[in-house]
């Protein structure tokens, strides 16, 4: 099964790419990001973000979708950007009937490290470690996608 796993966000959404056929095993097939132009207007941002993710999706042709669900911060403004960029990521994925599953930023911690309030080298050790890669992914943002589709295959793979 391959797993594309989303971090969405407006500047930078991350996406991973993995390859699992049970809990035991995962591969990284490709990760990294999609940046927007920064400081330029909301609607231009989201139409980059839309194309983009039309070409990862056309090159990756995932089974299934993982995505990070929304994590309000103090900021409702980048809420608001992240929520629209995520929505991006949803329809996507539904114009091409890939089913579509949602985690908690706690339940992919959770899934990972065993522990919900994992700090961010934690999590990037622990993707590296389960994907058997030689350095920890980077951007955080792919480490991101990467531990969303991880959390996917182990809650689902028997």
């Amino acid at each position: 099964m391959k797993i594309l796993g989303i971090d969405p966000g407006i500047g930078i959404t991350g996406f991973g790419l993995i390859e699992t056929s049970s809990r035991a095993s995962a591969r990284a097939l490709d990760f990294g990001v999609i940046t927007t132009t920064m400081n330029a207007p909301l609607p231009g941002r989201l139409k980059e973000l839309y194309d983009s993710l039309q070409e990862v999706f056309k090159s990756t042709k995932p089974d299934v979708v993982s995505i990070e669900k929304l994590f309000f911060s103090k900021n409702i403004t980048t809420g608001i950007a992240v929520a629209e960029a995520r929505g991006l990521v949803l329809l996507t994925a539904s114009q091409r009937d890939i089913p579509i599953y949602e985690y908690t930023p706690n339940e992919i911690k959770k899934t990972l490290t065993g522990y919900g309030s994992a700090k961010k080298p934690q999590m990037q050790e622990m993707v590296r470690l389960h994907l058997n890669l030689e350095k920890k992914p980077r951007p955080d943002d792919a480490a991101d996608a990467l531990a969303a589709a991880i959390t996917h295959s182990l809650m689902t793979m028997v």
